[in-house]
């Protein structure tokens, strides 16, 4: 089993942020799994391959969006916080 994620986002720095918040999950993998992120330009490319249980597949790209929401969620509180207190 194998997927291709792509996620594209409104600037470079955006989406090295998301890129590296993630890329710490390709380390320690299972063996039989295979996950590699990488940054192009705006975009966010997870490959996920997977040579054992569907469960574990389906786990695994699971487990990579909830990262990567937290991740933009907390990039946007981020952002806020800093546009809230720039004039301070």
């Amino acid at each position: 089993m194998e997927a291709e994620i792509i996620l594209e986002y409104e600037d470079c720095k955006t989406a090295r942020a998301i890129a590296e918040a993630v890329s710490p999950d390709n380390f320690k993998i299972p063996i039989g799994l295979f996950v590699k992120t990488v940054k192009r330009g705006r975009k966010v490319l997870t490959t996920v391959k997977c040579h054992d249980k569907m469960t574990m597949f389906i786990a695994t790209i699971d487990d990579l969006l909830f990262c990567t929401s937290t991740a933009e969620k907390t990039l946007k509180a981020t952002k806020l916080y800093e546009r809230k207190n720039e004039g301070n």
